[in-house]
């Protein structure tokens, strides 16, 4: 197939070193070496960012999770409440029972340390899946930015994203085993 004879640009499958690369749309045309610098820092900038994305969405994950996990609560049958158990021992004098509500009631929270598949909160699934969409986007503009297989813009997305890992990769690391 003739692609002179097509009206469509054809499009470049190298990596080119040119400086006047478009990044995202014909209006951003590095158009000298400090413009093409700043294009460059930026991208690294973005990586960095889409690397203390995911870094924070872990530790909201890991936030969510420990809030469902505490939110097990069991009542107890025939067992006595702790406020009974204090005000008949002989130390009652000296006890006094304060649980989270003020209020001591025949419930006991059960903590557990598998991991639960937690019920349907909008509380957590509207923030979760607006940093999920937050995430994919940075995600997408790095590939964008990639794809215009511009070297220097190449380069930039994988030191932005080795800088990233140095900063915050120990983090996800001490989680992930």
């Amino acid at each position: 197939m003739d692609m002179t004879s097509s009206s469509a640009m054809p499009m470049t499958m190298v990596f080119t070193t040119s400086m006047t690369t478009p990044l995202y749309s014909l209006a951003w045309s590095p158009s000298s070496t400090g413009q093409y610098v700043g294009t460059c820092i930026f991208l690294i900038v973005l990586a960095v960012i889409y690397r203390l994305l995911f870094t924070a969405k872990y530790f909201l994950e890991q936030k969510w999770r420990d809030v469902a996990v505490r939110r097990r609560h069991v009542a107890v049958a025939g067992k006595p409440s702790e406020a009974k158990r204090i005000s008949t021992s002989s130390d009652s004098s000296k006890a006094l029972l304060v649980t989270e509500n003020g209020v001591e009631e025949e419930v006991r929270v059960v903590v557990n340390t598998a991991r639960p598949i937690v019920p349907w909160r909008i509380s957590t699934e509207v923030p979760r899946a607006g940093m999920a969409v937050l995430v994919a986007g940075v995600g997408y503009l790095l590939m964008l930015g990639v794809m215009t297989m511009n070297v220097g813009y190449f380069m930039s997305v994988l030191g932005g994203t080795a800088l990233g890992e140095l900063a915050v990769g120990r983090y996800l690391q001490a989680f992930e085993h």
